[in-house]
């Protein structure tokens, strides 16, 4: 996931505090501290499962007597009915919790889920589906984990992680050339260069100029065989990765990977991904205290 688990409880402890405020104060003025409650996940569609240790940690972050058992791991195909994970502890923690585990859990099984229909379209090709940095202010490190969760692949983490040159930069410096020979002078030497084109007239120049990865931005499947080809016709232009991305759907993306990419970028694997539907359902007694609860049988 990238986080530590003292990382993830931090995280997890802003979301609380942004829900909780400073106290739920309907859950306090209703339920008895002494009432412990049973809760069930309860997968309401089809999905693939990511976050349940996020979801996990919101609920021991209100209240660390709170109980979970799951015999369910992220990344697995569930349909309706399927339980996620099994609960047992205090009822006010139950309550408190519910609505922010909940919707991290829905919103990455979202990501993972849609990224896993991306990467089944493109299925015996040689690309790859990765995703962009159009992800949710604070949630990026849990959305690329769902990512790969779906079966995906990350594309840099942030502007540190790596090289990629766009059209604004080359607007700056005048040249393709000119923007690779500043990153040249001025980054590691183990760092490789992406440039982006939006026309196939820029390829010759970013090949020229040295780079190790060409983006080809906003190109039609026709327009990106082509540039495939021309790459790839170069001596040394099978080193070359190159990239699609710009407009691509579920609908198109299978186009894409046959012209012959290695990696197809989407934004909307994060930025446009559905929460899936997951319920819990809980049961409140104060018959329940001190009650243990049982790994759920895998689907």
């Amino acid at each position: 996931m990238h986080l530590s688990q003292r990382a993830l409880q931090e995280l997890v402890e802003r979301f609380l505090e942004e829900d909780i405020g400073f106290g739920d104060i309907t859950t306090l003025a209703v339920v008895p501290e002494t009432v412990h409650g049973h809760g069930r996940l309860i997968a309401k569609a089809p999905l693939v499962i990511a976050g349940l240790e996020v979801a996990r940690a919101a609920f021991q972050v209100v209240d660390a007597r709170v109980q979970w058992h799951s015999a369910i791991q992220d990344g697995m195909v569930l349909q309706p009915g399927s339980m996620l994970a099994e609960l047992a502890g205090p009822g006010r923690a139950l309550l408190t919790a519910e609505r922010v585990a909940l919707n991290l859990l829905q919103r990455l099984s979202g990501v993972a889920t849609l990224t896993r229909r991306y990467v089944d379209a493109v299925q015996h090709t040689r690309a790859r589906v990765i995703d962009t940095r159009k992800t949710t202010p604070g949630l990026r490190a849990l959305e690329k984990y769902a990512v790969r969760v779906g079966g995906g692949h990350n594309h840099r983490f942030g502007l540190a992680d790596g090289v990629l040159i766009k059209d604004n930069h080359i607007a700056i410096v005048g040249s393709i050339e000119n923007a690779v020979a500043a990153v040249r002078a001025n980054v590691s030497h183990l760092q490789k260069i992406e440039v982006e084109v939006d026309r196939i007239d820029q390829i010759p120049e970013a090949l020229m100029a040295g780079a190790d990865a060409i983006l080809l931005d906003n190109m039609t499947p026709e327009q990106t065989r082509e540039a495939v080809a021309l790459v790839r016709s170069k001596p040394g232009g099978e080193r070359i990765l190159l990239e699609s991305s710009g407009g691509v759907t579920l609908e198109t993306v299978r186009a894409y990977a046959e012209a012959g990419v290695d990696l197809i970028s989407s934004g909307a694997l994060t930025h446009s991904a559905p929460a899936v539907d997951i319920g819990l359902d809980i049961d409140m007694s104060p018959e329940l205290a001190g009650a243990s609860v049982h790994a759920p049988a895998a689907p």
